[in-house]
């Protein structure tokens, strides 16, 4: 099995991710990303390679990033280390501090016995697939091994978090006095950032989930547990709720009334903004096809084409660079601005949306309601040989169903890429169409390529 998920290395800290396989993984980094063009001029003029590293609060973090820190100074690289701060902060750092490349160490929004490794190339991007399969390969191969003063230097990046929130209030294009802003940190990698950004940008806030202690990261809290957000929000008579997850690189929302507002609304909220200022590079979105129909149809109706990839911010990464996009994301909230950042930045997000308010003078409620998301149901088949979502059988399926629906719903089946699980995605004018639709299929599914 590959060593690279969708995003990076990721698993139970000391059970499949350990400290070996960190500085294994760091080892194999500096080979294959600090030899790089740059590599022969930098030697030339006595420099070495440097890498930003930083992490979420989660307890691992310690012990992982001293063995990438070790990994990465044995093999000739200066390690900048930049604490505990968002993924999205790291990405900018690598950019902005003009380093060779950067290492996250994060498992995002899963639980705290997790963690992972993503790995960002110089820019701040994240690295396509053969680049990993490079660093994988040579984790098997010799290892950089200078000696006396050719090893790396390991230094604290003391200015790191003042850097990233004073080059997010540069994005601001109205300023926050008056609302009233609640955020969720999910006591992770956004608890010190994202209260110093809101309160700098003009809000006033107030912070939940903002006291990590290393095991309660995303525990009940942040974007995948909005109920404490809405209550919150609701109780106070806030104007919005922010949630970011344990590593910020996403974000979701609330409205005054306790209503989720996810990745698609808020997507659909910006990229109306930016096309209306003449913002938005090629008048398209991009979006995975995760992303609700409704979203399609209120993109259409104002001008805007959406393209959608396969499942992950990479790939609507992968797509922007590609093609010259601008702006681009994910229902789940992972929204990327080409124009300020390199990666997906739920701070960035989250004050943009707010910002949008201020500008507008509109509540979040009635920015949201330039969308209608189409019903949607998500049935999972298990016991199934995905590789097989090809069968005639299954295909014929898909296609009667995709004619009954026509231009008013759509149909997805998404393989796992773990499991032997197959994912049957409806979506049509009502829930009882696509309740129905969905569960023919999964029959479908389940009788022509069960195990």
């Amino acid at each position: 099995m590959p060593l690279f998920g969708t995003d990076g290395v990721r698993g139970l800290a000391n059970g499949t991710l350990t400290a070996d396989l960190a500085l294994s993984l760091a080892q194999a980094t500096a080979v294959v990303l600090g030899q790089g063009r740059s590599a022969e001029a930098r030697r030339a003029a006595g420099r070495r390679a440097k890498a930003v590293i930083a992490r979420d609060p989660r307890i691992s973090g310690d012990f992982l990033g001293a063995a990438v820190s070790a990994g990465l100074a044995a093999s000739g690289v200066d390690v900048y280390d930049a604490g505990v701060i968002p993924t999205p902060a790291l990405a900018f750092l690598v950019n902005d501090f003009d380093a060779d490349f950067g290492i996250m160490i994060s498992a995002s929004h899963n639980p705290a016995p997790d963690n992972g490794i993503k790995i960002f190339a110089r820019g701040g991007v994240k690295l396509p697939d053969v680049v990993e399969q490079r660093i994988e390969s040579y984790m098997n191969e010799p290892k950089l091994l200078p000696t006396g003063g050719d090893v790396g230097r390991i230094s604290r990046f003391a200015d790191a978090e003042d850097r990233y929130v004073l080059h997010l209030l540069s994005t601001l294009p109205a300023r926050l006095d008056g609302l009233h802003v609640v955020i969720d940190c999910a006591n992770g990698a956004a608890s010190g950032a994202s209260p110093a950004l809101f309160a700098n940008a003009g809000a006033k806030v107030t912070v939940i989930g903002a006291d990590p202690d290393g095991m309660n990261i995303n525990d009940g809290v942040g974007s995948t547990h909005l109920e404490p957000l809405a209550e919150a929000v609701v109780a106070l008579g806030a104007d919005i709720g922010i949630a970011h997850d344990g590593d910020a690189d996403r974000c979701l929302a609330i409205d005054a009334d306790g209503n989720h507002i996810d990745g698609d609304h808020i997507m659909a909220i910006l990229a109306n903004a930016l096309h209306e200022r003449g913002l938005l590079e090629k008048d398209t979105l991009v979006a995975t096809v995760m992303s609700n129909l409704g979203l399609t149809i209120a993109m259409q109706q104002r001008g805007i084409r959406v393209l959608q990839t396969a499942v992950g911010d990479r790939y609507v990464l992968e797509e922007m660079s590609r093609s010259g996009y601008s702006f681009g994301g994910e229902q789940s909230g992972h929204v990327i601005m080409n124009e300020h950042s390199t990666t997906g930045d739920g701070l960035l997000t989250g004050l943009q949306l707010a910002a949008e308010m201020a500008r507008t003078g509109k509540t979040i409620a009635e920015l949201a309601s330039i969308m209608t998301a189409l019903p949607q149901i998500m049935i999972n088949v298990p016991g199934v040989d995905r590789e097989r979502v090809g069968d005639a059988g299954v295909q014929a399926a898909v296609r009667e169903a995709e004619a009954e629906l026509g231009d008013t719903g759509r149909v997805l089946l998404r393989p796992s890429g773990t499991e032997p699980l197959v994912r049957v995605m409806v979506e049509a004018a009502t829930q009882e169409i696509a309740d129905r639709i969905a569960g023919r299929l999964a029959e479908v599914v389940r009788e022509r390529i069960s195990l």
